[in-house]
């Protein structure tokens, strides 16, 4: 379980995809990561992987065909950055929101701009997102996502986009500062809204049922 408060970056060493593009192994360096063990479960963007090998300042995680599938793992290029967190700890501080480290789908930047500048004169920013309109019912102004790893609060919201505002400490250590426009970005919304729906889902089909067999209401 995550957080969604991102511990810093660390910047793609290298993508081998296997034959076939069925599965990768990612390797990154975050030389600042002391104490990371094989086995360990690590959120990059937002997806949790396991450490599966380890050198001076780098380590590796293996990227099943699913999580190629469901998020942009597998368009990484060297060199670019990535948002880094380990799980949370016992007697932790929770400062974001309930993570899984599960995308649940692939958002497209549509913008990145100026938000106001505060007393130092540093510009926060609103990001704007399009997202699949399936998954925009789990999401409700105000509500916390997760943009590539990092919890947020949304700002406004649309049919298929959402957008949230970037304070300039998060686009400092995060790479959310360092978009434009036709990135991409992994979203996972709050687990909550969906069990919500699944524990609703019978009622609410029962109820229809009702409604229909007394052909959508009563007469008088």
């Amino acid at each position: 379980m995550f957080t969604g408060i991102v511990e810093g970056q660390g910047e793609v060493l290298e993508l081998a995809l296997g034959p076939g593009g069925e599965g990768a192994r990612l390797q990154i360096g975050a030389p600042w990561l002391e104490g990371l063990r094989v086995g360990d479960s690590v959120a990059v963007n937002g997806c949790c992987l396991t450490v599966t090998g380890l050198r001076p300042g780098a380590f590796s995680a293996d990227v099943v065909a699913e999580s190629l599938a469901r998020t942009a793992l597998g368009r990484l290029a060297a060199g670019a950055r990535v948002n880094l967190e380990r799980p949370l700890a016992v007697g932790d501080r929770f400062g974001g929101h309930l993570v899984q480290g599960h995308v649940d789908g692939v958002g497209t930047v549509t913008g990145l701009e100026p938000l106001g500048a505060g007393p130092d004169g540093q510009q926060s920013r609103e990001l704007r997102v399009r997202l699949d309109p399936e998954l925009a019912r789990y999401v409700v102004v105000k509500g916390s996502i997760t943009v590539s790893g990092v919890s947020l609060t949304v700002k406004s919201l649309g049919p298929d986009w959402l957008s949230v505002a970037l304070i300039p400490h998060t686009m400092a250590v995060t790479n959310l500062g360092g978009l434009a426009a036709g990135d991409e970005v992994h979203l996972e919304v709050d687990v909550l809204a969906k069990y919500v729906e699944q524990l609703l889902e019978p009622w609410l089909a029962a109820l229809a049922a009702g409604a229909a067999g007394d052909g959508g209401g009563k007469q008088a």
